[in-house]
């Protein structure tokens, strides 16, 4: 596939690019290749969702999209820097703030934490007062819709589907240009599961924060502009809007040769 066939139509520079990225997990005879020539752009108030069956792939390329881990081979690059040429405080520093990380095992508030200590804390590394910290908190909580639990609540008393918003309230709270959303809908409901997503394409939208999400559920990426699958190691998406393809080309070309 090539880099350009999932780019968000504009002219400016993409803000995260995959450039025959190769990734693979194990050694020696028992390793096994996650990714295969992956690419990709994304640009500033994009969307791309990635749909796959569970261990296709998926977190591993969310995990090189936000820097915590290095491809084998190809690259990645977000703003037009490699994180492989950066520091480990560097590639750090980009999930402190440019780069938001959402999955479904990230809620790990502290013993006696509120929901308002552990939005506010997000940002207590930007050199930004108590009282700025809590503004910030209040209005990350009030745009993810926590507008039935108090900020004084404790964390350990809320629901699931609260404690998927309190998250994204801390991901908002720094103002990233790019959300990676891991399994965005593990919720109780549908109902809340399709809420959920729809409050994350319409905050993405409203900040032109780029979107990248990756489910096992096509039913959660509808709405986001450009539907790619993952299979076999093999990223594939159509140049239409709103379509999915579900096997690589070179997957469907070896099913349709049988």
């Amino acid at each position: 596939m090539s880099p350009g066939s999932l780019s968000h139509t504009t002219v400016q520079a993409p803000l995260l690019s995959f450039s025959n990225v190769s990734k693979r997990h194990g050694e020696g005879d028992r390793e096994t290749v996650v990714l295969d020539s992956v690419s990709f752009e994304l640009r500033a108030g994009g969307g791309i969702g990635i749909y796959g069956e569970r261990r296709a792939g998926k977190s591993t390329l969310l995990r090189l999209a936000a820097g915590l881990d290095l491809p084998d081979g190809g690259s990645v690059r977000f703003e037009g820097r490699e994180p492989a040429a950066m520091s480990k405080g560097e590639r750090a520093c980009l999930l402190r703030g440019p780069i938001a990380l959402l999955t479904p095992d990230g809620w790990l508030p502290s013993p006696g934490e509120t929901v308002m200590d552990h939005v506010a804390m997000s940002v207590g590394s930007a050199g930004l007062s108590l009282r700025e910290a809590r503004r910030r908190a209040l209005g990350a909580l009030d745009r993810a819709g926590v507008a039935g639990v108090s900020a004084e609540e404790m964390t350990v008393s809320l629901s699931p589907t609260e404690r998927a918003r309190v998250m994204l309230a801390r991901a908002l709270v720094r103002a990233p240009r790019l959300l990676v959303v891991d399994e965005p809908a593990p919720l109780p409901s549908l109902l809340e599961r399709e809420r959920f997503c729809a409050l994350l394409r319409s905050v993405a939208h409203e900040r032109s924060i780029a979107l990248l999400v990756a489910s096992e559920e096509l039913s959660t990426l509808q709405g986001i502009a450009v539907l790619a699958s993952l299979s076999a190691g093999e990223l594939c998406s159509t140049e239409e809007p709103g379509t999915v393809v579900e096997f690589p080309r070179r997957r469907a070309a070896a099913i349709e040769s049988q």
